[in-house]
């Protein structure tokens, strides 16, 4: 049946950043789709563990500091003991640091690589070689933005990582198909998270904003985890390099 390729029954998926907003959605989503999976967060997932036990799903909090890649092995190392393999990859873990581009310090244009784009390569990189260790492929899943299309304002870093981060899900996708490895990403238009809580509740911005989203309401982290699930399963198996813009028709306008 055509539905069986889109469950993931006893899948194990890590999933970075997933504490709260669109990280949370998708390893709820995914969870809810089959699999097991091991949140990777600098502080606890309180409410997502609850919402995971009250399903019924399995959930390991892990904690970690990505803003430097010291921790990705015992991450490996925690799911393998944990579940016995890996299948999935969501990379969403990320932060973002605004500053006008004549001020923009050295700092915060580390920081920001470091985590949204260096760490998503070597996290990428590490899974990537368990899976073809347990020799049956699986799936990565890069969160892009729509600043891997556009150049935003006062976020010089977070556009450079963005960019980055769709193009090395291209160029790992190359190299690692051949493994039965998809590699793919997705780019969250404006949701409605914490992070976009000031924008929100700016009258004249959000306004602005609506009339320019042919879907006329901000996105909600439910919207993610449809996509997520969609390219962690065998439905999505024939899909390579591809990054997929979540956003209510924002880049169609």
């Amino acid at each position: 049946m055509m539905l069986d390729s889109f469950h993931l029954k006893d899948k194990v998926a890590i999933v970075t950043g997933c504490n709260t907003g669109l990280g949370q959605a998708m390893a709820i989503g995914l969870a809810e789709a089959g699999c097991k999976v091991v949140g990777v967060n600098r502080t606890p997932a309180i409410e997502t563990a609850e919402q995971m036990h009250a399903g019924g799903h399995s959930f390991i909090d892990y904690r970690a500091d990505l803003l430097k890649q010291d921790d990705i092995p015992g991450i490996i190392q925690q799911t393998i003991d944990a579940f016995g393999r890996i299948d999935i990859l969501v990379n969403n873990a990320g932060i973002i640091r605004r500053e006008d581009a004549l001020d923009f310090s050295e700092q915060n244009w580390d920081d920001v690589m470091n985590i949204n784009s260096k760490t998503a390569f070597f996290m990428s990189q590490a899974v990537a070689k368990q899976f073809i260790e347990q020799g049956h492929g699986g799936k990565i899943i890069n969160i892009a933005s729509m600043l891997s299309f556009q150049g935003g304002i006062r976020v010089s870093s977070y556009t450079a990582s963005k960019s980055a981060l769709m193009g090395i899900t291209r160029a790992m996708a190359n190299e690692w198909a051949k493994f039965n490895i998809n590699v793919n990403a997705i780019a969250p238009g404006y949701m409605e998270t914490n992070n976009t809580t000031a924008l929100r509740e700016d009258e004249d911005r959000n306004a602005a904003i609506l009339e320019r989203i042919p879907a006329q309401r901000w996105g909600l982290p439910r919207d993610i985890a449809g996509p997520c699930v969609f390219l962690a399963s065998d439905a999505a198996n024939y899909i390579n390099g591809y990054t997929i813009a979540v956003d209510g028709g924002w880049l169609a306008r």
